[in-house]
Protein backbone atom coordinates (compact mmCIF):
# COMPACT_ATOMS: atom_id res chain seq x y z
CA UNK A 1 0.00 0.00 0.00
CA UNK A 2 2.95 2.52 0.65
CA UNK A 3 4.79 1.32 -2.12
CA UNK A 4 1.22 2.27 -4.31
CA UNK A 5 0.76 5.43 -2.20
CA UNK A 6 4.51 6.57 -2.98
CA UNK A 7 4.03 6.01 -6.74
CA UNK A 8 1.25 7.72 -6.97
CA UNK A 9 2.73 11.11 -5.77
CA UNK A 10 5.59 10.78 -7.86
CA UNK A 11 3.46 10.14 -10.79
CA UNK A 12 1.10 12.89 -9.40
CA UNK A 13 4.24 15.00 -9.20
CA UNK A 14 5.39 14.33 -12.98
CA UNK A 15 2.23 14.79 -14.64
CA UNK A 16 1.44 18.40 -12.42
CA UNK A 17 5.34 19.38 -13.77
CA UNK A 18 4.31 18.26 -17.24
CA UNK A 19 0.86 19.94 -17.39
CA UNK A 20 2.87 22.84 -15.93
CA UNK A 21 5.32 22.75 -18.54
CA UNK A 22 3.21 22.50 -21.26
CA UNK A 23 0.64 25.52 -19.98
CA UNK A 24 3.89 27.62 -20.20
CA UNK A 25 3.31 29.68 -23.33
CA UNK A 26 5.97 29.67 -26.64
CA UNK A 27 9.37 31.55 -26.40
CA UNK A 28 12.02 31.23 -28.40
CA UNK A 29 15.40 33.38 -27.32
CA UNK A 30 18.79 33.94 -29.02
CA UNK A 31 21.78 33.22 -26.86
CA UNK A 32 25.10 34.07 -27.44
CA UNK A 33 27.57 31.50 -25.21
CA UNK A 34 30.86 30.69 -23.54
CA UNK A 35 34.11 29.63 -25.54
CA UNK A 36 32.92 26.11 -27.43
CA UNK A 37 36.54 24.36 -26.23
CA UNK A 38 36.04 25.01 -22.69
CA UNK A 39 33.97 22.15 -20.91
CA UNK A 40 31.79 24.64 -19.33
CA UNK A 41 30.30 24.80 -22.89
CA UNK A 42 29.84 21.95 -24.57
CA UNK A 43 29.48 19.69 -20.97
CA UNK A 44 26.77 21.99 -19.99
CA UNK A 45 25.89 25.20 -21.07
CA UNK A 46 25.33 23.77 -24.80
CA UNK A 47 23.35 20.69 -24.08
CA UNK A 48 21.04 23.12 -21.42
CA UNK A 49 19.99 25.61 -24.38
CA UNK A 50 19.46 22.86 -26.96
CA UNK A 51 18.35 20.00 -25.12
CA UNK A 52 17.52 20.43 -21.03
CA UNK A 53 15.30 23.76 -21.63
CA UNK A 54 13.21 22.56 -24.38
CA UNK A 55 12.66 18.85 -22.87
CA UNK A 56 12.24 20.59 -19.00
CA UNK A 57 9.26 23.07 -20.72
CA UNK A 58 7.24 20.11 -22.97
CA UNK A 59 9.01 22.17 -25.98
CA UNK A 60 7.45 25.81 -24.86
CA UNK A 61 11.12 27.23 -24.45
CA UNK A 62 13.82 27.41 -27.43
CA UNK A 63 16.47 28.80 -27.95
CA UNK A 64 19.30 29.19 -30.67
CA UNK A 65 22.77 28.95 -29.23
CA UNK A 66 26.02 30.21 -30.65
CA UNK A 67 29.10 29.93 -29.23
CA UNK A 68 30.68 33.65 -29.15
CA UNK A 69 34.37 32.31 -30.93
CA UNK A 70 31.94 31.19 -33.40
CA UNK A 71 30.57 34.58 -33.63
CA UNK A 72 33.89 36.00 -34.19
CA UNK A 73 32.71 38.07 -31.17
CA UNK A 74 35.51 40.23 -28.72
CA UNK A 75 34.57 38.76 -25.57
CA UNK A 76 35.01 42.09 -24.09
CA UNK A 77 31.91 43.33 -26.00
CA UNK A 78 29.39 40.62 -24.32
CA UNK A 79 27.86 42.98 -22.07
CA UNK A 80 27.35 45.71 -24.43
CA UNK A 81 25.79 43.90 -26.69
CA UNK A 82 24.01 42.28 -24.22
CA UNK A 83 22.50 45.74 -23.40
CA UNK A 84 21.73 46.62 -26.94
CA UNK A 85 19.45 43.07 -27.28
CA UNK A 86 21.78 41.50 -29.70
CA UNK A 87 21.03 38.74 -27.88
CA UNK A 88 18.52 37.86 -24.95
CA UNK A 89 20.72 35.73 -22.65
CA UNK A 90 24.14 35.37 -22.44
CA UNK A 91 27.45 33.62 -21.19
CA UNK A 92 30.58 35.53 -20.31
CA UNK A 93 33.81 35.66 -18.50
CA UNK A 94 32.89 37.97 -15.47
CA UNK A 95 36.52 39.72 -15.06
CA UNK A 96 36.30 40.93 -18.68
CA UNK A 97 34.00 42.92 -18.48
CA UNK A 98 36.28 44.68 -15.64
CA UNK A 99 37.46 47.72 -18.55
CA UNK A 100 33.66 48.93 -17.83
CA UNK A 101 33.36 48.36 -14.02
CA UNK A 102 36.42 47.01 -11.84
CA UNK A 103 33.56 45.55 -9.65
CA UNK A 104 32.96 42.62 -12.66
CA UNK A 105 36.29 41.10 -11.42
CA UNK A 106 35.76 41.08 -7.29
CA UNK A 107 34.86 37.75 -7.45
CA UNK A 108 37.57 36.37 -9.39
CA UNK A 109 40.68 38.81 -8.67
CA UNK A 110 43.79 37.11 -9.53
CA UNK A 111 44.51 34.50 -7.03
CA UNK A 112 42.14 34.93 -3.84
CA UNK A 113 40.86 31.34 -3.92
CA UNK A 114 42.18 27.85 -4.28
CA UNK A 115 39.27 25.75 -4.52
CA UNK A 116 36.36 25.50 -6.08
CA UNK A 117 34.04 25.82 -2.85
CA UNK A 118 35.50 28.98 -2.00
CA UNK A 119 35.74 30.34 -5.46
CA UNK A 120 31.51 29.74 -5.48
CA UNK A 121 31.35 31.20 -2.06
CA UNK A 122 33.19 34.20 -3.16
CA UNK A 123 30.81 34.86 -6.06
CA UNK A 124 27.75 34.28 -3.82
CA UNK A 125 29.14 36.95 -1.34
CA UNK A 126 29.23 39.26 -4.07
CA UNK A 127 26.34 38.25 -6.22
CA UNK A 128 24.17 41.40 -5.22
CA UNK A 129 26.48 43.83 -6.16
CA UNK A 130 26.85 42.23 -9.90
CA UNK A 131 23.45 42.05 -10.17
CA UNK A 132 22.82 45.42 -9.38
CA UNK A 133 25.43 47.27 -11.20
CA UNK A 134 24.04 45.00 -14.52
CA UNK A 135 20.58 46.44 -13.67
CA UNK A 136 21.70 49.78 -13.14
CA UNK A 137 24.09 50.17 -15.97
CA UNK A 138 24.14 47.32 -18.37
CA UNK A 139 20.07 46.54 -19.12
CA UNK A 140 20.52 43.27 -17.83
CA UNK A 141 20.18 41.05 -15.14
CA UNK A 142 22.51 38.21 -13.25
CA UNK A 143 21.24 34.60 -13.31
CA UNK A 144 24.19 32.27 -12.54
CA UNK A 145 27.75 32.01 -11.52
CA UNK A 146 29.84 29.31 -12.70
CA UNK A 147 33.66 29.03 -13.78
CA UNK A 148 36.23 26.52 -15.50
CA UNK A 149 39.01 24.92 -13.78
CA UNK A 150 42.50 26.81 -12.25
CA UNK A 151 43.83 29.24 -14.24
CA UNK A 152 47.57 28.22 -14.80
CA UNK A 153 50.83 28.84 -17.03
CA UNK A 154 51.07 26.89 -20.10
CA UNK A 155 54.61 27.64 -21.40
CA UNK A 156 56.32 26.80 -24.88
CA UNK A 157 59.63 25.98 -22.84
CA UNK A 158 59.85 24.07 -19.77
CA UNK A 159 59.66 26.58 -16.70
CA UNK A 160 61.74 26.29 -13.27
CA UNK A 161 59.41 27.78 -11.23
CA UNK A 162 58.03 31.48 -10.69
CA UNK A 163 61.22 33.37 -10.78
CA UNK A 164 61.47 32.00 -14.62
CA UNK A 165 58.52 33.77 -15.18
CA UNK A 166 60.53 36.89 -14.98
CA UNK A 167 61.06 38.96 -18.49
CA UNK A 168 58.54 36.72 -20.42
CA UNK A 169 55.75 37.88 -22.06
CA UNK A 170 52.67 35.93 -20.97
CA UNK A 171 48.96 36.35 -22.16
CA UNK A 172 46.63 37.32 -19.47
CA UNK A 173 42.66 37.94 -20.62
CA UNK A 174 42.02 40.47 -17.28
CA UNK A 175 43.49 43.43 -15.50
CA UNK A 176 44.02 41.30 -12.27
CA UNK A 177 46.15 38.92 -13.69
CA UNK A 178 48.23 41.81 -15.12
CA UNK A 179 48.53 43.19 -11.59
CA UNK A 180 49.94 39.71 -10.58
CA UNK A 181 52.04 39.32 -13.62
CA UNK A 182 53.97 42.95 -13.16
CA UNK A 183 54.89 41.71 -8.89
CA UNK A 184 56.55 38.79 -10.79
CA UNK A 185 58.30 41.12 -13.76
CA UNK A 186 56.68 39.87 -16.25
CA UNK A 187 55.57 41.54 -19.38
CA UNK A 188 51.37 40.99 -19.75
CA UNK A 189 49.71 40.68 -23.15
CA UNK A 190 45.95 40.80 -23.45
CA UNK A 191 45.03 38.40 -26.29
CA UNK A 192 41.63 36.55 -27.15
CA UNK A 193 41.29 32.76 -26.56
CA UNK A 194 41.29 31.80 -30.41
CA UNK A 195 44.49 33.48 -31.01
CA UNK A 196 46.59 31.96 -28.40
CA UNK A 197 47.68 29.01 -29.90
CA UNK A 198 49.38 30.54 -32.96
CA UNK A 199 51.22 33.02 -30.81
CA UNK A 200 52.52 30.40 -28.93
CA UNK A 201 53.30 28.68 -31.68
CA UNK A 202 54.82 31.67 -33.59
CA UNK A 203 56.58 32.78 -30.16
CA UNK A 204 54.64 35.93 -29.87
CA UNK A 205 54.06 35.14 -26.30
CA UNK A 206 56.09 32.63 -24.14
CA UNK A 207 53.57 31.78 -22.11
CA UNK A 208 49.36 31.65 -21.97
CA UNK A 209 47.46 31.50 -19.21
CA UNK A 210 43.83 29.40 -19.25
CA UNK A 211 42.59 26.56 -17.53
CA UNK A 212 44.47 23.50 -16.59
CA UNK A 213 41.35 21.67 -19.00
CA UNK A 214 40.79 24.28 -21.27
CA UNK A 215 44.01 24.57 -22.69
CA UNK A 216 44.28 20.89 -23.36
CA UNK A 217 40.60 20.60 -25.18
CA UNK A 218 42.15 23.79 -27.04
CA UNK A 219 44.74 21.84 -28.56
CA UNK A 220 47.22 24.06 -26.39
CA UNK A 221 49.23 20.86 -25.64
CA UNK A 222 50.33 20.94 -29.08
CA UNK A 223 52.35 23.86 -28.78
CA UNK A 224 53.53 23.88 -25.12
CA UNK A 225 56.41 21.80 -22.83
CA UNK A 226 55.02 22.86 -19.57
CA UNK A 227 52.62 24.12 -17.55
CA UNK A 228 53.01 25.59 -14.02
CA UNK A 229 49.75 24.94 -11.85
CA UNK A 230 49.89 28.67 -9.76
CA UNK A 231 46.44 29.39 -9.92
CA UNK A 232 45.26 32.73 -11.41
CA UNK A 233 41.69 32.53 -10.63
CA UNK A 234 38.73 30.85 -12.25
CA UNK A 235 37.45 31.96 -15.56
CA UNK A 236 34.23 32.85 -13.46
CA UNK A 237 31.71 33.31 -15.79
CA UNK A 238 28.13 34.16 -16.08
CA UNK A 239 24.16 33.91 -17.65
CA UNK A 240 22.84 37.33 -17.76
CA UNK A 241 19.82 38.24 -19.85
CA UNK A 242 18.38 41.62 -21.19
CA UNK A 243 16.29 42.92 -18.86
CA UNK A 244 13.57 44.10 -21.91
CA UNK A 245 13.59 40.13 -22.92
CA UNK A 246 13.16 39.07 -19.01
CA UNK A 247 10.28 41.43 -18.34
CA UNK A 248 8.35 40.75 -21.29
CA UNK A 249 8.01 37.15 -20.25
CA UNK A 250 5.01 36.14 -17.87
CA UNK A 251 5.77 35.46 -14.14
CA UNK A 252 5.29 31.71 -14.42
CA UNK A 253 8.35 31.74 -17.34
CA UNK A 254 10.44 33.35 -15.05
CA UNK A 255 9.99 31.22 -12.36
CA UNK A 256 10.41 28.11 -14.69
CA UNK A 257 13.93 29.59 -15.92
CA UNK A 258 15.01 30.60 -12.64
CA UNK A 259 14.45 26.91 -11.54
CA UNK A 260 15.88 25.63 -14.54
CA UNK A 261 18.74 27.48 -14.33
CA UNK A 262 19.97 26.75 -10.89
CA UNK A 263 19.88 23.46 -11.74
CA UNK A 264 22.07 24.52 -14.32
CA UNK A 265 24.21 26.52 -11.81
CA UNK A 266 25.03 23.38 -9.73
CA UNK A 267 26.06 21.30 -12.40
CA UNK A 268 28.66 23.87 -13.74
CA UNK A 269 30.07 23.78 -10.52
CA UNK A 270 30.01 19.63 -10.45
CA UNK A 271 31.54 20.01 -13.78
CA UNK A 272 34.32 22.28 -12.52
CA UNK A 273 35.08 19.89 -9.93
CA UNK A 274 35.39 17.06 -11.85
CA UNK A 275 37.56 18.69 -14.79
CA UNK A 276 39.75 19.99 -12.43
CA UNK A 277 40.94 16.62 -11.18
CA UNK A 278 40.65 15.21 -14.39
CA UNK A 279 43.27 17.92 -15.87
CA UNK A 280 46.43 16.50 -14.52
CA UNK A 281 45.64 13.00 -16.08
CA UNK A 282 44.68 14.77 -19.28
CA UNK A 283 47.96 16.12 -19.51
CA UNK A 284 49.91 14.08 -18.40
CA UNK A 285 48.52 10.75 -20.70
CA UNK A 286 46.75 9.06 -17.57
CA UNK A 287 43.30 7.80 -16.91
CA UNK A 288 40.54 8.71 -16.24
CA UNK A 289 40.73 11.21 -18.60
CA UNK A 290 36.84 11.63 -19.97
CA UNK A 291 36.57 14.88 -20.36
CA UNK A 292 39.43 16.34 -22.12
CA UNK A 293 42.48 14.88 -24.54
CA UNK A 294 45.95 12.78 -24.00
CA UNK A 295 48.70 15.30 -23.47
CA UNK A 296 52.35 15.06 -22.64
CA UNK A 297 52.97 17.70 -20.74
CA UNK A 298 55.72 18.48 -18.50
CA UNK A 299 53.83 19.82 -14.60
CA UNK A 300 56.15 21.66 -12.92
CA UNK A 301 55.14 21.41 -9.16
CA UNK A 302 54.84 24.77 -7.07
CA UNK A 303 57.30 24.90 -4.04
CA UNK A 304 56.28 26.02 -0.92
CA UNK A 305 58.39 29.20 -1.18
CA UNK A 306 56.97 30.02 -4.39
CA UNK A 307 52.98 29.04 -2.79
CA UNK A 308 54.11 31.86 0.09
CA UNK A 309 55.33 34.42 -2.58
CA UNK A 310 51.91 33.83 -4.52
CA UNK A 311 50.33 34.65 -1.24
CA UNK A 312 52.23 38.19 -1.09
CA UNK A 313 51.84 38.81 -4.38
CA UNK A 314 47.94 38.30 -4.07
CA UNK A 315 47.86 40.56 -0.68
CA UNK A 316 49.66 42.76 -1.80
CA UNK A 317 49.95 43.45 -6.02
CA UNK A 318 46.33 42.33 -6.80
CA UNK A 319 44.64 43.72 -4.22
CA UNK A 320 46.13 47.11 -4.24
CA UNK A 321 45.94 47.59 -8.27
CA UNK A 322 42.15 46.19 -8.14
CA UNK A 323 41.42 48.53 -5.09
CA UNK A 324 42.85 51.50 -7.26
CA UNK A 325 41.06 51.03 -10.09
CA UNK A 326 37.41 50.14 -8.13
CA UNK A 327 38.16 53.39 -5.49
CA UNK A 328 37.66 53.69 -1.73
CA UNK A 329 33.78 52.95 -1.84
CA UNK A 330 34.05 49.85 -3.44
CA UNK A 331 36.67 48.39 -2.07
CA UNK A 332 35.12 48.54 1.30
CA UNK A 333 31.79 47.38 -0.05
CA UNK A 334 34.04 44.33 -1.05
CA UNK A 335 35.70 43.71 2.22
CA UNK A 336 32.39 43.73 3.62
CA UNK A 337 31.29 41.03 1.50
CA UNK A 338 34.20 38.84 -1.00
CA UNK A 339 36.70 39.73 1.63
CA UNK A 340 34.97 38.87 4.76
CA UNK A 341 33.88 35.59 3.36
CA UNK A 342 37.84 35.18 2.87
CA UNK A 343 39.01 36.82 5.24
CA UNK A 344 40.96 39.07 3.06
CA UNK A 345 41.61 42.91 2.96
CA UNK A 346 41.49 45.45 0.29
CA UNK A 347 42.81 48.73 0.70
CA UNK A 348 40.54 51.20 1.14
CA UNK A 349 41.56 54.53 1.26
Amino acid sequence: MLHRLLTGIVLGSAVSFSAFAQDLPKSHFKVIGLNSPTVVSFLDEVPFWRETLPKASAGAITADITPLDQMGIDDKTMLRLLRLGVMDFAGMDISKMAGDDPRFEGCDLAGITLDPDKARAACNAYREVIDRQMQKNWNAKLLAFGGNPPQVFWCRAVVGGLADLKGKKIRVFNNTMRDFLNGVGATAVSMAFAEVVPALNNGVVDCGVTGSLSGNTAGWPEVTKSLYPMSLGWSINVMAVNLNTWQRLDARTQDFIQKQIKAYEDKMWVTLKKATLEADNCNTSKQPCTMGKPANITIVPVKPAEAEQHKKLVEGAVLAGWAKRCGAECAREWNNTVGKTLGLQAPAN
